[in-house]
């Protein structure tokens, strides 16, 4: 039996946050349950002016996470806006913010003075290159894609350096925020202290990188751009078939000789030039076109359901909708309708599924203020007025 009041039923999280990676996080523990207060300034979040594409005149980047909060407009430059702003907070268990680092400090929002009135305040921290020498500098994904080396990895190994698809280190930003807030929460259960979370786009894309970063610091390996090839790893790349690319994967020994039967190919796992890992990555330009000559016998609708069948990990090059009608043929239903008839928005699913708590999508994204004047009446009225 699942409880539908959340996991994180009875947090009040204050985010002043606003574009992506804040924003994101907060949706994240929305869904589970945190009561989610999105701060705007007058101007509102930057995201609404994000068009195309949109629906019914709003971004749609930012109805994707903005979902499960109340807005409320404060302008802390005027004496009572800030007033209810620092009430809010006085109140909450998590503030996010993603600020320059310093940015609140005039207003007495920053980590030392909040904490000082509310001593078990989570109080997290978004920026784009931390605290320290890159405090000045702004944080924008594809800033960080650049300067982290994300960016000399992607695309074909003679061509220019490309951006990723999405704002990968916002999204992974906001994760890794999300992240720290429900530690420094468990750590508050436990001590009944607070704590400052910070997380940066920088560190999380170096942390990110993984096996790229790993092989540089680990192995003195400064990768390059391979287009869609893997640097340990091969076969692990679209290989042509009879009328288009199929993505084919064998990531072990075992993988790579089911592949092997399948295509009519059984000597080749007992080479000595392809036969571990390391062998075939090392003769991959010798073991590329022995694969594709059979591939291309057939189209790749048809390997692709012969290769399945077998276990051998293969799949299409879709486009996003074919992404979202793949979800929903496996049974992961992964759009959600959040709102009422009248205003209802199709969202995409947490992707966090708990046994016992449901996830919940109860508001659509607020428009700018559009809890204000209920929000303002409750701050105003003071904490007596939650007793």
């Amino acid at each position: 039996m699942t409880d539908s009041k959340g996991a994180l039923d009875g947090l009040l999280i204050a985010d002043f946050s606003r574009i992506l990676a804040g924003p994101y996080a907060t949706m994240l523990l929305g869904d589970m349950g945190a009561e989610v207060i999105k701060v705007e300034s007058p101007a509102g979040d930057d995201t609404r002016t994000w068009m195309p594409p949109v629906r019914e005149g709003v971004s749609t980047y930012y109805l994707g996470i903005n979902r499960n909060k109340r807005s409320i407009a404060l302008d802390l430059r005027k004496p009572e806006d800030l007033r209810l702003a620092k009430e809010l907070v006085t109140r909450a268990d998590v503030m996010i913010e993603n600020f320059k680092p310093g940015g609140l400090t005039r207003f007495g929002l920053d980590y030392e003075t909040t904490s000082a009135d509310n001593p078990g305040l989570i109080y997290a921290s978004i920026s784009g290159f931390g605290t320290a020498g890159g405090a000045s500098l702004p944080g924008y994904d594809l800033l960080v894609q650049a300067a982290s080396g994300l960016m000399s990895l992607t695309g074909d190994a003679d061509g220019p350096p490309y951006r990723a698809g999405i704002s990968v280190f916002d999204v992974m930003t906001g994760t890794h925020a999300a992240l720290g807030i429900l530690a420094a929460l468990n750590h508050r259960n436990r001590t009944g202290a607070g704590q400052h979370v910070e997380v940066n786009l920088l560190s999380s894309a170096l942390s990110g990188l993984v096996n790229h970063t790993s092989g540089y610091v680990a192995g003195g390996t400064v990768p390059h751009r391979m287009g869609n090839a893997h640097p340990s790893l091969f076969p692990y790349e679209p290989l042509p078939t009879a009328d288009k690319d199929l993505i084919v994967i064998a990531g072990n020994n075992r993988q790579f000789r089911r592949l092997c039967a399948e295509l009519g190919l059984d000597d080749l796992p007992d080479d000595p030039r392809f036969a571990g890992n390391e062998a075939r990555t090392r003769n991959r330009e010798q073991l590329r076109p022995l694969l594709v000559a059979k591939l291309k016998e057939r189209p790749a609708d048809e390997w692709f359901k012969k290769l399945s069948a077998a276990m051998i990990p293969c799949g299409p090059i879709n486009h996003v909708d074919g992404g979202v009608a793949l979800a929903t043929e496996l049974g992961l239903d992964p759009v959600v309708t959040v709102g009422t008839e009248a205003h209802a928005v199709p969202m995409i699913r947490n992707p966090i599924t708990l046994s016992a708590t449901e996830t919940r999508y109860v508001l659509p994204p607020p428009d700018h203020d559009q809890h204000g004047a209920e929000l303002r009446a409750w701050l105003a009225a003071g904490k007596d007025a939650d007793q």
